[in-house]
């Protein structure tokens, strides 16, 4: 497929063409040309009238299969776009929605892009039946009026059903996340915009070989894997990526999804250092807009410096305090800047970071363990090391026993006959950190 880019620059839309370009490249697209105009939107043609006889020049000479358009096309722009072209005229998030279709596997990924697909034509068909009425076109894909009205019918009927489909499969996903909690798993999300290295950072901390390349939206199924960090049990899971100006559209298809990180214990914001520091900053910013609208800001947020393996050590800690310093500026808390390299698992500043973190997560706690019988010792010790930090041991008549432990775990506990008090001062946390040297899947 060959297809003619053209992007509007505005004050109120903030785009890439290195971006756009790799997205039709991610599609599919051979791309013939890119058109590009600075000026507000045209209320009949998004672009000016100039720039669309400059366009209709470069479609007679180069017969592309499609013209895209890199700004959002409202129906009446792109009927009359193509009125004028004679060629099929798409928008950018048509074309995110191709790539969607291209990478979706699982049956709740393909129902998910379906609901989006479908949402986005709504407005398409109710624009070509306004047409219809006025005798402007003969309907939608060639359809005539009553056609186009009963297809209008049946996508609603359709987009009815697929999301009593995607909530059972929310449900199932609910409960196989609260068997998690209950055997004491901490849950950690991988967030942040598309291409950042998600896929590969998973990778690196299971020690998994999940499908990652690079280019565009690889991941649109969840996928959740398991590492431990010292003796905690953590889960962290992939999740689709965010792209500048993520349609509500897309956000609502996508929730069942998205929900993974809004559950998360702790989300790990992924960015790509190697990367000028402007598209940092504006992937930053998207991130944090998906983060916000998910309602999500209120969990602690690390962000995760990644491929630094491919610049200077002095550039990746400027873009370190350049990104907390952007952080504070948008008011947005987070618990520290983590530079790694997923490609060539160095993540021994990621570890350390999520070692503090977990410590103040309000479902892992620091509580004194009474065990009264010295037979139950052993077992209770075995126990607390594996879903839990010991930090003190002190033997007598009875044992008193000191360790961070997962709240979800304290009902197991107690069906081992100990007591249990939580402390208010578990005191010298450090020691805990001097004994943080291994990590499994380093």
């Amino acid at each position: 497929m060959r297809a003619v880019g053209v992007i509007r620059y505005s004050r109120r839309e903030r785009l890439s063409r290195e971006e756009f370009e790799e997205l039709l490249r991610s599609a599919g697209y051979e791309v013939l040309a890119v058109l590009e105009q600075n000026r507000e939107e045209h209320p009949r043609y998004n672009i000016g009238k100039g720039k669309l006889e400059e366009l209709k020049e470069l479609v007679r000479e180069l017969k592309p299969d499609k013209v895209v358009f890199a700004n959002r096309l409202t129906p009446s722009q792109a009927y009359n776009l193509w009125k004028e072209l004679r060629v099929e005229v798409i928008d950018r998030w048509q074309l995110v929605l191709e790539i969607f279709e291209k990478r979706a596997h699982s049956k709740e990924a393909k129902l998910q892009v379906e609901l989006a697909s479908l949402q986005y034509e709504v407005p398409l068909v109710k624009e070509a039946i306004r047409r219809i009425k006025l005798g402007d076109r003969a309907g939608f894909k060639g359809m005539g009026e009553y056609q186009t009205q009963q297809y209008l019918k049946h996508i609603r009927y359709r987009m009815g059903k697929i999301r009593k489909e995607l909530e059972r499969v929310k449900a199932e996903r609910e409960i196989r996340r609260k068997k998690r909690e209950e055997v004491g798993f901490i849950l950690v999300s991988l967030a942040g915009y598309t291409n950042a290295g998600k896929s590969t950072l998973l990778n690196a901390l299971a020690g998994e070989s999940v499908e990652a390349r690079n280019q565009m939206f690889t991941t649109l199924d969840t996928t959740t894997r398991r590492f431990k960090l010292g003796s905690k049990r953590v889960l962290v899971t992939d999740t689709v990526g965010f792209i500048d100006g993520l349609p509500p559209f897309i956000v609502e298809a996508f929730h069942s999804t998205l929900e993974e990180i809004v559950k998360a214990d702790i989300v790990l914001l992924v960015l790509d250092s190697s990367e000028p520091w402007r598209e940092i900053a504006r992937k930053f910013r998207a991130s944090v807009n998906v983060l916000r609208e998910l309602k999500a800001l209120d969990k602690p947020l690390v962000v995760v410096l990644n491929k630094v393996d491919l610049i200077e050590r002095e550039d990746a800690e400027e873009k370190a305090r350049l990104l907390t310093e952007l952080s504070e500026n948008l008011g947005v808390s987070i618990e520290g800047v983590a530079k790694v390299s997923a490609k060539e698992r160095q993540l021994d500043e990621l570890y350390s970071l999520l070692e503090r973190v977990l410590l103040k997560l309000p479902k892992y706690g620091a509580f004194e363990i009474v065990v009264e019988d010295p037979s139950r010792v052993p077992a209770v010790m075995a126990f607390l090391s594996s879903v839990g930090e010991v930090l003190s041991v002190e033997y007598g008549d009875v044992t008193r026993i000191r360790a961070y432990v997962q709240t979800g775990m304290l009902k197991e506990l107690t069906r081992m006959g100990v007591k249990i008090e939580r402390l208010k001062h578990p005191g010298d946390a450090e020691e805990l950190d001097e004994d943080e040297g291994n990590h499994d899947g380093r």
